[in-house]
């Protein structure tokens, strides 16, 4: 897994389709056809609010992480940029 830059503005790529669930999400990808399940609500708060912040730190920050389990979404992000799932916000326009 990348590093993921938190101080980069991200969003889901254009590609991807959210779906909530009781149990977190679900992503689908309709250009590779990946499915990706986001097992927490926190976690969908915080890529659902990406558009809507300058950067990915800010967006997490917004979802009430406390600065001790920053670390933990980060890698969550940087495995959804991996597979493609979110991008840097000037590649999805």
């Amino acid at each position: 897994m990348s590093a993921l830059d938190l101080d980069t503005a991200w969003r889901l790529h254009p590609k991807v389709a959210l779906r909530p669930e009781p149990f977190g999400a679900l992503l689908y990808h309709f250009g590779t056809r990946k499915l990706s399940f986001l097992k927490n609500t926190t976690i969908v708060e915080i890529v659902q609010a990406l558009p809507n912040h300058a950067d990915a730190r800010s967006a997490i920050r917004s979802a009430g992480v406390p600065d001790a389990a920053l670390p933990t979404y980060a890698d969550a992000l940087g495995t959804l940029a991996d597979s493609h799932m979110i991008v840097h916000a000037e590649e999805a326009l």
